[in-house]
């Protein structure tokens, strides 16, 4: 039998419907046991496995993406990269823009860029693969992992600060943010920091998106694990996917990486100053198109977390009574989000989808996975203020990957 995520205060976002029709048993077709491909639902989490990488070269097999991409990129509204695939088959695959303008360097199929939050669902990853590994619960107490510990944080679970429901002020909400944004900071700084405040409401009670809380969930790794939180990540997640493209900036080694811009009134403006130190497990990472295929791939189809694990990843851990928000309903998982997200499009479709934005330092991205199809959709751009055509390209894309009438615009 499959055994359903315990959610503290929260539940699936398709539980309900699933209890109602008797489907939790053996051989049930849940919607995320189908997320999973038949043929490796029995992968275990250490088993390691390198999905099968496509040769990195263009493809522009669907044509009304090409056509608009094509367009948006003669009129300099994009910059970036977009690739399209389902299963293991690129579908599209182009690079629009320079990756540093001051430099005069091109875009190559491989560029680095940063994934900001996207980063996010690695971070939980990697604490549910420790949890696998019978190295840590979710339920854990977070105060078994973080020394010192408040009193304040005695309540909280690492299942709070996965699904954004601690209660912990955000970096944003801390006194001083200007300064904070541009300092670099250690792990055990930025928990110093975090423990000076109070919890802003009871933990699992409501949804506050929170960095803070994901850079803790590192350290935890990091003590959990007995590794800095990178290596842990390295090696036991990434060098395992064949992501060899993929990695953290913390120490601000990194190579290759693309220049970030934001659109200001004096025209594309560099924003050199990232200081991903500050998010070190919220948003530090980079990677490249392929390599996030690859993570795609490899997470949703097994490779990674076992079942429960898994589920766990994208269950709605939302508390019940939480606020109805405008437009289709976003399940809160563990770093990721679930949703109908093609309702928010003029021509919308409501095929489920996994995903996450991200933005920092002059980036904006938006990764998203069809399960039942297994379409993957990446939208790398390194121009901040492309919030909304982000959006729109992914959603364009997702659509005429899945047969569907391609959207013109976002619903307003």
């Amino acid at each position: 039998m499959f055994i359903v995520p315990k959610t503290a205060g929260g539940r699936p976002w398709l539980l309900g419907s699933l209890v109602a029709a008797g489907l939790i048993s053996a051989g049930a077709g849940a919607w995320f046991l189908n997320a999973v491909a038949p043929e490796t639902q029995a992968a275990v989490a250490n088993q390691p496995h390198v999905p099968k990488r496509p040769p990195v070269e263009v493809v522009e097999a669907l044509p009304q993406l090409k056509e608009r991409l094509d367009r948006l990129a003669a009129n300099k509204q994009f910059i970036g990269g977009v690739l399209v695939a389902k299963g293991d088959q690129v579908l599209f695959r182009q690079v629009y823009g320079k990756a540093n303008y001051e430099q005069d360097t091109p875009f190559a199929l491989d560029t680095r860029f940063r994934l900001a939050s996207v980063s996010k669902q690695f971070t939980a990853v990697a604490v549910l693969k420790l949890q696998d590994e019978g190295k840590l619960s979710v339920n854990d107490p977070v105060c078994k992992w973080i020394e010192p510990c408040p009193d304040a944080w005695a309540p909280l679970r690492i299942h709070h600060l996965l699904s954004h429901t601690s209660g912990i002020p955000d970096l944003m909400a801390q006194a001083e943010w200007g300064r904070i944004r541009v300092t670099p900071r250690t792990p055990q700084e930025l928990t110093e920091t975090s423990a000076q405040y109070r919890l802003q409401f009871e933990p699992g009670t409501k949804v506050r998106y929170n960095n803070a809380a994901f850079n803790l969930a590192a350290q935890i790794v990091s003590k959990a694990s007995g590794q800095p939180f990178e290596t842990y990540l390295e090696q036991s997640i990434l060098r395992p996917l064949g992501m060899k493209d993929t990695g953290s900036d913390v120490n601000d080694d990194a190579q290759g990486l693309a220049m970030g811009y934001g659109l200001f009134p004096a025209g594309l403006t560099p924003q050199p100053i990232a200081n991903v130190s500050i998010v070190a497990g919220a948003g530090a990472l980079y990677s490249t198109l392929d390599d996030m295929l690859a993570w795609n791939r490899g997470l949703h189809q097994g490779h990674v977390l076992s079942r429960k694990a898994y589920a766990d990843l994208i269950a709605d851990h939302a508390p019940d009574d939480m606020p109805k928000r405008r437009g289709p309903h976003r399940a809160y998982g563990y770093g990721v989000y679930v949703s109908a997200l093609g309702e928010r499009t003029s021509a919308p479709f409501s095929d489920r989808q996994i995903y996450h934005t991200g933005s920092w330092a002059g980036f904006r991205n938006l990764v998203s996975y069809q399960p039942d199809e297994q379409v993957t959709v990446v939208v790398l751009s390194n121009n901040y203020h492309l919030r909304d055509l982000v959006l729109l390209i992914n959603q364009q894309a997702m659509a005429e990957a899945l047969g569907r009438p391609v959207p013109a615009a976002l619903a307003r």
